[in-house]
């Protein structure tokens, strides 16, 4: 599967979930037990390659992250 790139990056929510993960004051390796604890099996270096741009984040992830971070979807997606 060819993954392609947006503005020089694999995903456009990895900002965000830094942000929030941020203002949760979790770190990244707290960020991925709770994602685990969710079902999504993800480590802290995939966690920190999302934040810079380098990972793609599949859909399915996305209301994971939401939900673990209190945000909604369309934040991540920087459309709020």
């Amino acid at each position: 599967m060819k993954i392609y790139d947006y503005n020089g990056k694999k995903n456009i929510s990895g900002e965000r979930i830094r942000e929030a993960r941020l203002k949760k004051r979790l770190s990244q390796s707290q960020l991925a037990a709770k994602m685990q604890i969710a079902g999504i099996i993800i480590e802290r270096d995939s966690i920190s390659r999302i934040e810079i741009g380098t990972r793609f984040v599949p859909d399915y992830e996305l209301p994971i992250y939401a939900d673990v971070l209190q945000v909604s979807v369309a934040w991540l997606l920087g459309m709020e």
